[in-house]
């Protein structure tokens, strides 16, 4: 149950969770392949990884792109799917079309990237996607997308566990976690939006993206999990 020496492809690995997930993953002797749309954000993300990282731009809404990026990087033993626009909450009212653009990157391309890879993951190796607390719990009104999103998410995560199985598919459910998925918001309404959190939440704190790394690494990890959803939330589903 060791990650050392092994390859770790982190789709949305430049920035937030992704990044954190890569530079974990390094810290345990992991070789780390990032995957992103923006080229500054891939050197960015390598150069600060160090050399056990490389790293490639990649259209995650372009099926043939996501084929061909997996057609150059040769086998691997994990993939994580992190990949996520800034998050924006669209209601019943939102336009359909809006709605339909954040299931393109969040489970389409998701979907794309399992379908593309799942010949080049080595034996014991796994799948682990991003989902959300909203498939549980949304928040508040708005929240249809996101929480259809994630539901989608893990109904894949259970189908995918028996059709590749041997290979190990998981997925990780985060709480509010400070990222700069919450860009679209002003700053003060963001630290606003996380002591609100810590009043609500057990632990009493948003969470960290480092916390929530270390779930996925568990999760390429331990070898006796598939089809599970693990929820990273600081207790949130309780309150």
């Amino acid at each position: 149950m060791t990650l050392q020496d092994q390859r770790i492809v982190v789709l949305g690995g430049t920035s937030g969770i992704g990044l954190a997930i890569a530079a974990a993953a390094v810290a345990a002797q992991a070789a780390v392949v990032v995957g992103s749309s923006s080229q500054t954000r891939v050197d960015a993300a390598v150069a600060a990884l160090g050399e056990q990282a490389t790293g490639a731009v990649i259209d995650l809404s372009d099926a043939a792109a996501i084929r061909a990026f997996f057609g150059r990087i040769g086998p691997f033993d994990h993939l994580v799917y992190t990949a996520g626009e800034p998050l924006k909450l669209l209601g019943l009212d939102a336009d359909i079309a809006e709605m339909r653009r954040f299931f393109e990157l969040r489970y389409w391309g998701a979907l794309s990237a399992a379908q593309a890879a799942r010949g080049a993951i080595r034996k014991g190796g796994s799948i682990v996607f991003t989902s959300g607390t909203a498939a549980a719990r949304p928040l508040g009104a708005g929240w249809a997308a996101a929480s259809s999103i994630c539901g989608a998410m893990e109904g894949l995560t259970r189908a995918l566990a028996i059709e590749l199985q041997p290979l190990r598919v998981n997925c990780v459910a985060p709480g509010v976690v400070k990222t700069p998925l919450w860009s679209g918001m002003r700053n003060e309404d963001q630290e606003a939006f996380y002591a609100a959190e810590a009043r609500r939440l057990p632990v009493a704190h948003a969470g960290e993206v480092s916390e929530i790394a270390l779930s996925y690494l568990y999760l390429m990890s331990q070898t006796y999990v598939t089809g599970q959803v693990l929820h990273v939330d600081g207790g949130g589903l309780l309150t």
